[in-house]
């Protein structure tokens, strides 16, 4: 018999490859319907993406399909069909045998998923248990360790959580949820906090693994590029219904939907000139270098963690920083807004010298180098209004009268696109892109001359980072503002900046215009960045998009 063909278990006489069948469903809080009547299908190997902004209802649905709604307060009705069965009707003790063992879960973030205080191995053998029949438990975790792309996997197996890196605990999860060879994985944004070339790696992995073992992949992402890139099929979410769905590239090529065109027009790596006019008109006007990082070096102990890193930004432009975890990214700004001093070399804004200076001087030049941090919920006092955050700085530094403060406020908010209504609101009742708006406005109420802006739309859906965006360069026209932009999103940097510093290991690798950089990289790490940038899976065949 074929791998594709299967006898069901309720109609042995009926060969088939569909592995899940979702009809009619809909799933209610309460008294409120999150999710209505969504349909979709997924045959044995092959994927499907649930895509969508956030609230569109897609880890709902994969709540509902692995029966980890929330017990007596979320209720799922219609027909989940998984293998033939109805798991819905099925009662917990029905369902229970199928977790883990033929249906398994990849999570989003794999630091909360393991037990910190317990070696990985320890986590792994309890997995192993799920295993039938007299196996070497150990020797089974090792291989699949190893299978996985983990080249030490008895130093794996021996290491705690925190001994490993967020690349290597993803790959982890993905081998002990493939070690009982489940026919279906669900995977809930399993590569949204990681750099672009282990995200590539993690995809790569789920790609390979669902061909070699015949497992179905329904993958749950918020990043079209992705889903372009590495799903056979689509499902296109909006308020808990489908408004989309088909094979990949056709869905792609040509949505039939005004709200999939619009979210394909926003996925950066689809459209890598779309503010093509905006970064020419600010280049055409740039003026002579506002920031200029020459040679500077920083330790930590005997870790080297910036390497002679040097660059010139011209006023009015934007230059980007980018490179993986531990590449000397975060430390370069530091340098940058005086938070660390250099050991060698000098950091010179707007002419001037940052190390060395004075508290009060530092402070000082602090009204015109602001910081737009990666998180604005952990970044902004929960208990404070929107009034009050945008304003602090202005009090601070003791600017104009009251009124005087809340007209700069105003205007401050209504330069990143909010309204005066959002004043007196307070972050917990903001959406994730109100939220970055806010910590925007509250960068340029003191009206900077420089904004550091380091990964700010790494946690927003594709729609309202293009908002972000579009702010950003808006504001660049008007008020000739020049960025430093940090960035794992190579798409969003060609987009955004004029000019890239690519980083490896504290040393720039490659620096220049950013086509040059990203369109012709000659640095082999660079090349690397560039190729896993994901792009549309073209029915043509190759892929499209890259920048």
């Amino acid at each position: 018999m074929a791998p594709q063909d299967r006898l069901t278990p309720d109609h042995p006489g009926v060969i088939t490859d569909q592995l899940l069948k979702v009809e009619g469903l809909s799933v209610s809080y309460g008294g409120n319907e999150v999710v209505s009547d969504v349909d979709f299908d997924l045959a044995r190997g092959r994927s499907l993406a649930l895509i969508g902004e956030s609230g569109s209802g897609k880890s709902t649905i994969a709540r509902a399909v692995l029966r980890l709604l929330p017990q007596g307060v979320g209720r799922a009705t219609g027909r989940v069909e998984f293998e033939g069965r109805d798991v819905l009707s099925l009662p917990e003790r029905g369902f229970r045998p199928l977790r883990g063992r033929r249906i398994g879960f990849v999570p989003q973030d794999p630091a909360s998923s393991l037990n910190p205080v317990r070696t990985i191995g320890a986590q792994a053998l309890e997995a192993a248990a799920l295993l039938d029949g007299d196996v070497d438990r150990r020797a089974a975790v090792l291989e699949v360790l190893a299978q996985v792309g983990l080249d030490e996997p008895r130093r794996v197996f021996d290491s705690y959580p925190h001994q490993l890196s967020g690349g290597m605990l993803q790959r982890v999860l993905i081998g002990l949820t493939v070690l009982p060879r489940p026919a279906l994985v669900v995977a809930d944004e399993p590569t949204s906090a990681l750099d672009v070339t282990i995200q590539k790696r993690v995809l790569d992995l789920l790609g390979n693994l669902g061909r070699e073992l015949d497992i179905g992949l329904l993958l749950i992402t918020h990043d079209l590029a992705v889903a372009a890139e590495r799903a056979d099929s689509l499902v296109v979410l909006k308020d808990g219904r489908v408004r989309e769905s088909g094979p990949t590239a056709e869905v792609f090529d040509s949505p039939s939907q005004e709200y999939t065109r619009r979210l394909r027009a926003d996925v950066p790596a689809l459209n890598p000139d779309r503010h093509a006019d905006a970064r020419a008109r600010a280049a055409a006007s740039a003026g002579p270098p506002k920031i200029e990082v020459s040679g500077v070096v920083k330790s930590f102990g005997s870790l080297r963690a910036v390497d002679g890193v040097s660059f010139t930004v011209p006023a009015g432009t934007t230059h980007a920083l980018v490179g993986e975890s531990g590449s000397g990214k975060t430390t370069t700004i530091r340098l940058l807004l005086g938070l660390e001093e250099p050991d060698e070399g000098g950091v010179r804004v707007a002419g001037e010298e940052v190390a060395g200076r004075s508290h009060a001087s530092l402070r000082a030049l602090r009204r015109h180098l602001q910081l737009v941090y990666q998180n604005p919920f952990t970044s902004l006092d929960p208990t404070w209004t929107v009034q009050r955050l945008v304003g602090e700085s202005l009090g601070r530094f003791k600017v104009g009268t009251r009124r005087e403060r809340e007209l700069r406020v105003l205007e401050a908010l209504r330069a990143v696109g909010l309204d005066e209504g959002v004043r007196g609101r307070r972050p917990g009742t903001l959406s994730g892109g109100q939220r970055q708006r806010v910590a925007l406005a509250r960068s340029l109420v003191l009206r900077p001359d420089v904004v550091v802006l380091d990964e700010p739309t790494s946690a927003l859906d594709v729609s309202v980072q293009a908002g972000i965006v579009e702010v950003l360069l808006e504001l660049q026209a008007e008020l000739g503002l020049t960025y430093v932009f940090v960035s794992h999103d190579l798409a969003l940097v060609r987009q955004l900046a004029h000019t890239v510093s690519v980083l490896h290991r504290g040393r720039v690798v490659e620096d220049g215009p950013v086509e040059a950089v990203l369109g012709a990289p000659e640095h082999e790490y660079a090349r690397a960045l560039v190729e896993s940038i994901p792009a549309l899976r073209s029915s043509a065949g190759p892929r499209t998009g890259a920048p």
